[in-house]
C-alpha cells in the first residue's frame, strides 16, 4: 500500500523538478512533459495542476525571484543591517542563495524570453519588487541601481560559468573582481 502525498508536497515537488528542467532548457525547450518526467509523475497530471507550460514557468519564475527578494529582505530586517556596509551583507546572502544555481538560470531564462508578453510582464513585476525592498537599505536610487547593476553582471558571468569549477576565469577574474566587494571576495576565498 503506497501512502498518498499531499497535494500541496506533489506541488512543491513539481515546481522543484519544472525549476530543475526550466533552469537546464529554457521555456522554449521545456516540455510539460520533461516536466512530469523529472518530478515522476504523469504529463496530464502537470497539466491538470498548473493548466499550461506558460502558467508553469510563470509560478517557477517568480518563485525564484520571491527567493530573492524575501533574502534581501530578512537581511534589511535584521538588527545588524548596516546601510554603509549593506552591499556586503546583501551580497553574502545573494551568493549564498546561488548556491543553487538553477534558481539563478530560472532567472536568466526568464529575463531573456522577454518576447513572451507574460513572461515579460511577471519579469519586470518581479524586479519591480526586488528594486523596492533594495529601496528599504535607505539608500538612494543610484546605489540601488548600481548594486542591482552589478548583480545583473555577476549574474550574466555566472550564468556563462565564467566562475569555473576548477577557478579558471577564462580571463575574466579582473572583471569578477571589480564587481565584489574585497569583504565579500575574502569570504568566498574563506568558503573554497
Amino acid at each position: 500500500m503506497s501512502i498518498r502525498m499531499p497535494a500541496e508536497e506533489r506541488r512543491e515537488q513539481i515546481l522543484d523538478a519544472a525549476t530543475r528542467a526550466f533552469a537546464e532548457g529554457g521555456y522554449a525547450g521545456t516540455s510539460t512533459d520533461h516536466v512530469a518526467k523529472e518530478a515522476g509523475v504523469s504529463q496530464p497530471y502537470v497539466v491538470r495542476m498548473f493548466g499550461t507550460k506558460l502558467e508553469l514557468f510563470l509560478q517557477v519564475l517568480t518563485r525564484a525571484c520571491s527567493a530573492i527578494e524575501e533574502t534581501f529582505a530578512a537581511v534589511i530586517a535584521s538588527d545588524d543591517f548596516d546601510p554603509e556596509t549593506g552591499d556586503v551583507q546583501l551580497g553574502t546572502a545573494y551568493t549564498e542563495l546561488l548556491a543553487d544555481s538553477d534558481l539563478l538560470r530560472v532567472m536568466m531564462h526568464g529575463f531573456a524570453t522577454g518576447g513572451v508578453p507574460e513572461i515579460a510582464a511577471t519579469a519586470r513585476t518581479q524586479m519591480a519588487r526586488i528594486f523596492s525592498t533594495l529601496q528599504r537599505t535607505g539608500w538612494d536610487e543610484e546605489r540601488v541601481r548600481d548594486f542591482l547593476a552589478v548583480g545583473m553582471l555577476l549574474n550574466v558571468l555566472l550564468s556563462m560559468g565564467a566562475f569555473g569549477p576548477d577557478g579558471k576565469t577564462d580571463g575574466l577574474g579582473d572583471l569578477i573582481g571589480s564587481c565584489l566587494p574585497e569583504e565579500l571576495i575574502a569570504r568566498v576565498e574563506e568558503s573554497e
